[in-house]
């Protein structure tokens, strides 16, 4: 009880704080989204919009065996490097089977969900890794956790902070499918979110600027493709954000050999693609 009083002072604070002290903004929201819903929460919200997503969305899974095997090995160093800075998270790796959308986004409680259509545009390992590092970086920020406190109202949460609505997790869990609020951010958590991307990367041996190629890549087929559209309207992508993402990386000297196709190259031939 009395850390729900205390973030309730913080939440008080918070509405003081005016929109020119950003980097404060930004920490009081963490805190308190860390204070009204912990790894535990997290974790049933993100079950619950798995639910929603198989049952409303109809999402369909990879069955190939070898293909969902490669996308959590190439994962498997990202999601250690993510594990540094929020060891709370067990991570859950999903492929989604969908050639048209090239997209990846990340829900409460360390779930992953990866397209095939991302891995059929991808060239080259850290380029997918790059996404997927990106996307890490949204869980280990807790920018859902930050979206609920925000969004959703103080009653919401702190109902969920006390147990005292036993339906508070699914109710999140449907506003966050239903209104996309798990893939909309703001510029500062996309910001945030390519430097956790590029520091993983690069902790976990791909080249962080496969991210960047990624970003160039999109930018040059935009408009070409709905599902390139898609990963567009919810990742804003233009020359500011790449040339901050270069800088990020030139200051803090971040490295990684890898930078081939790998195995790539026999995964989306599986996948159909040429």
């Amino acid at each position: 009880m009395q850390r729900i009083l205390s973030a309730v002072w913080s939440l008080a604070l918070l509405m003081g704080v005016t929109t020119g002290c950003t980097q404060q903004r930004v920490q009081a929201e963490k805190a308190l989204a860390k204070t009204f819903v912990t790894d535990e929460q997290e974790e049933e919200i993100g079950k619950q919009v798995k639910q929603e997503l198989e049952q409303k969305e109809k999402i369909k899974y990879v069955q190939d065996p070898a293909v969902v095997e490669y996308v959590r090995t190439l994962s498997a160093p990202i999601i250690r490097q993510a594990t540094k800075d929020r060891p709370g998270v067990k991570w859950k790796i999903n492929v989604i089977d969908d050639p048209k959308m090239v997209n990846a986004f990340a829900t409460p409680g360390g779930y992953l969900y990866v397209y095939t259509g991302l891995i059929l545009a991808s060239d080259t390992e850290a380029e997918l890794a790059g996404v997927m590092a990106h996307e890490a970086g949204h869980v280990v920020g807790r920018h859902s956790a930050r979206a609920m406190v925000n969004q959703m109202g103080l009653q919401t949460v702190t109902q969920l902070a006390l147990g005292q609505n036993p339906g508070a997790a699914a109710q999140v869990a449907a506003q966050l499918v239903g209104g996309g609020a798990m893939l909309a951010h703001s510029r500062s958590e996309e910001t945030e979110a390519d430097e956790y991307g590029a520091r993983y990367s690069s902790g976990a041996g791909y080249d962080p600027r496969g991210l960047i190629t990624f970003f160039e890549k999109l930018q040059a087929m935009q408009g070409q493709s709905p599902g390139i559209m898609k990963w567009l309207s919810t990742h804003p992508t233009n020359q500011d954000r790449i040339a901050d993402l270069q800088k990020f990386i030139a200051q803090k000297n971040l490295r990684g050999s890898n930078n081939s196709p790998g195995q790539l190259p026999a995964i989306k031939q599986k996948l159909g693609g040429r």
